[in-house]
């Protein structure tokens, strides 16, 4: 039985006379219908089922979006920018090997200039002194994401600064240009392990798409001096 009101959130004032004459006429309800009364204190309507509590409103799931179609990398064509500019750095936080080797190659390819980084404190101490357009983090380099140190200086950072860094997370668990994921990770753009191989591919796409709905917002804050 409803013992508080759920407008107001006070106790229901109700005598024992009214409580059986609201049991019984519970009892007495119809399969589907309500029962409506009005709350004696904020006059707010009340709608009781069978059980004597108000209706459950039924939950709402939303189905995200697929992640995108990545038939078009496995041709290495892509109809875009050849070269990205004004990017001048580039920070990898990444074990040594051949992966890190692929992401370096295709971070110069576009057009940056790469530093690689084996530790956290590293990667923060150059951080300290060069403005990077680009951070690259391989996700399990601490364990896993959520335990992450250094992805969790990247979110706390101010955005001064952080809209200007074009932030990518790499991990066998990702799927590769969903914006969606990305977004849920506070990065700019997730990429697949398996498709490291098409890296240079990827940031030929996704790096113009960045600087398009970006571009026009950090032009302004520069020429307000904001930078």
């Amino acid at each position: 039985m409803l013992t508080h009101c759920p407008s107001c959130q006070q106790p229901l004032p109700f005598t024992d006379d009214q409580i059986a004459r609201l049991e019984q006429a519970l009892i007495q309800l119809a399969p589907g219908k309500l029962l409506a009364m009005k709350c004696p204190l904020c006059r707010n309507s009340i709608s009781l089922d069978k059980s004597g509590r108000p209706p459950q409103k039924p939950a709402c799931h939303v189905q995200p979006p697929p992640p995108p179609n990545l038939d078009w990398l496995q041709t290495g064509v892509f109809q875009g920018e050849e070269k990205v500019e004004d990017v001048p750095m580039a920070l990898v936080l990444h074990q040594a090997g051949e992966e890190r080797r692929r992401i370096g190659d295709s971070l110069e390819a576009v057009g940056y200039q790469v530093f690689m980084a084996d530790t956290v404190p590293e990667a923060l101490e150059r951080m300290r002194f060069v403005n990077f357009s680009c951070i690259v983090l391989q996700a399990k380099l601490e364990g896993n994401l959520e335990q992450s140190s250094f992805h969790a200086h990247m979110r706390a950072l101010p955005m001064d600064r952080r809209r200007y860094i074009f932030y990518l997370l790499i991990g066998e668990n990702f799927h590769t240009l969903y914006n969606l994921e990305a977004l849920a990770y506070s990065a700019n753009l997730t990429v697949n392990t398996g498709d490291l191989r098409h890296l240079d591919i990827v940031l030929r796409k996704s790096i113009p798409t960045y600087e398009e709905l970006f571009g026009p917002m950090l032009e302004e804050l520069g020429a307000y001096g904001k930078r």
